[in-house]
């Protein structure tokens, strides 16, 4: 294993990481999960990435790299009324879901068939709220939000994929100013087993909306960055690896991995090494570095914890604007189908509970309807 592939490893990783560690960590708060089980959460997820991309990287000879779901992560983030044991209930059939996708073929072929213009609103709609709420940050705390943003600005024009660790970077300065390290009170993490409960509002307004954006804004993009790079992507053994670590990892808390697409990039490149026969090996690194990332998760749940809910909101949303901006051009790419993006992207956004069951389905069905109507329509 050559240097230049650890380095990209790492620096995927802490992309990945850094850029939205504070989404996943709000998800936990919507949840109702207690501090010991958030670290759970966090240790559980960062070993499922660590074995499954190691592993499909060693098994396939591609260099798979996998992530958590951030929409999936934002969906629950933006959810109300579920407890962490029927978030646990709803984790484990998306990851079920997943893994049965990979072993009934006309599962996949019926979730590729959502529009995608669909399937990228229902992703804009988990999103927009939690990017709006960036001015009401800055409001609150400007001299602690505007430089995140400048800074983040700044960059972007140069090196998209360091802005976001920049503005993270800046912002644990600002918050943490003057604070004692032994205040941080660190500890080594633990996985805690959480007995799942599975309630069908849960199940059908959580799980099945989770598992339709890790497949269409995750698992599909990821596939198609590996075929972009020259590589036949082994989709049926992803889909059953990812899937099956979901539902393992479920029980100690944590929401779905998924194919990984913007920091699968970083570790495609011929920089990474110059025979692209050997460059799945980057795989190993990548999940020995989560492995690493796991074990530190008590120390980075403690820092963020004690942050300003102004830095914590902003950090989030800067995250966010670069996905929301990819689904918004995907939703709105074709005139025809405008209306119907627009129709999921406001109920999605909305917030709205029917029957229990939370926005993102009911988004996703008036979409789908109003699509429909679109495609019979003349003209």
């Amino acid at each position: 294993m050559t240097a230049s592939m650890i380095s990209a490893a790492l620096v995927a990783a802490l992309v990945g990481y850094g850029s939205t560690i504070a989404l996943v960590l709000s998800a936990a708060v919507a949840v109702g999960a207690s501090p010991a089980q958030t670290a759970s959460w966090v240790l559980a997820i960062c070993l499922a990435k660590a074995v499954g991309s190691a592993g499909l990287g060693w098994y396939s000879r591609v260099p798979v790299v996998l992530a958590w779901s951030t929409p999936g992560a934002a969906l629950i983030a933006a959810s109300s009324g579920y407890s962490i044991n029927e978030a646990v209930g709803a984790f484990i059939l998306a990851g079920a879901l997943i893994a049965l996708t990979g072993l009934i073929r006309p599962l996949e072929g019926l979730v590729a068939r959502i529009p995608g213009e669909i399937a990228s609103a229902l992703l804009a709609g988990v999103l927009l709220p939690f990017v709006l709420r960036l001015g009401g940050a800055v409001q609150t705390a400007p001299l602690a939000v505007l430089p995140m943003v400048a800074v983040f600005a700044l960059l972007w024009m140069r090196n998209p994929g360091f802005a976001m660790l920049a503005a993270l970077g800046l912002g644990l300065l600002l918050g943490l100013w003057g604070v004692p390290v032994y205040a941080l009170g660190f500890t080594m993490p633990a996985a805690l087993f959480i007995r799942p409960e599975f309630h069908i509002g849960a199940l059908i307004g959580l799980g099945i909306p989770l598992y339709l954006v890790t497949m269409a804004s995750q698992n599909l993009p990821g596939f198609a960055t590996l075929r972009a790079a020259g590589y036949a992507p082994p989709v049926r053994p992803a889909l059953i690896t990812t899937g099956g670590l979901s539902a393992v990892s479920a029980l100690y808390g944590a929401h779905p991995v998924s194919m990984a697409a913007i920091t699968a990039a970083i570790c495609l490149g011929d920089d990474v090494h110059p025979d692209k026969a050997e460059r799945w090996k980057v795989s190993l690194a990548y999940g020995g570095v989560w492995v690493l990332l796991g074990l530190f998760g008590p120390a980075v749940i403690a820092v963020m914890s004690i942050l300003p809910q102004p830095i914590v909101t902003g950090l989030v949303a800067l995250a966010l604007l670069s996905p929301l901006s990819s689904a918004l051009s995907t939703a709105y790419a074709f005139e025809k189908h405008r209306f119907a993006a627009t129709v999921t992207l406001t109920v999605t956004a909305s917030g709205v509970t029917v029957l229990g069951i939370g926005a993102a389905l009911w988004g996703l069905l008036a979409g789908l309807l109003f699509y429909a109507i679109e495609e019979m329509r003349p003209g």
